[in-house]
């Protein structure tokens, strides 16, 4: 069903439309929506291990010399930390995405 005929919808609106039927699969593969969230999640790690490392706190500094194994689980922590980031706000910007395209269309659907 073509809903870019509407006159109900802006000319942003059917862009959208039109973008998210090309776009909508593709969107959701992994690996794509790997692209999207990796920024973000490294920076929030690095900032963290920079704060960790750094040795403004005195006391993570001392747990830090005491055990070897630290670092180990600073460094899988951080990098869960990334991997989290990265598949929430994949998924999160691929839902918005859809639950507005299907109010679009649920919006063009209603008499």
């Amino acid at each position: 069903m073509n809903y870019l005929c509407a006159p109900m919808f802006t000319e942003e609106e059917k862009g959208f439309i039109a973008y998210w039927e090309k776009n909508r699969i593709r969107k959701k593969k992994v690996w794509r929506q790997l692209a999207v969230g990796l920024p973000l999640g490294v920076l929030i790690a690095g900032a963290t291990g920079i704060n960790y490392f750094s040795g403004w706190y005195t006391r993570a500094r001392m747990q830090l010399d005491i055990s070897a194994s630290g670092i180990l689980v600073v460094l899988i922590a951080l990098l869960l930390t990334v991997i989290f980031i990265v598949v929430f706000s994949a998924k999160h910007r691929w839902e918005m995405n859809e639950q507005h395209y299907r109010e679009l269309i649920s919006r063009n659907k209603t008499p």
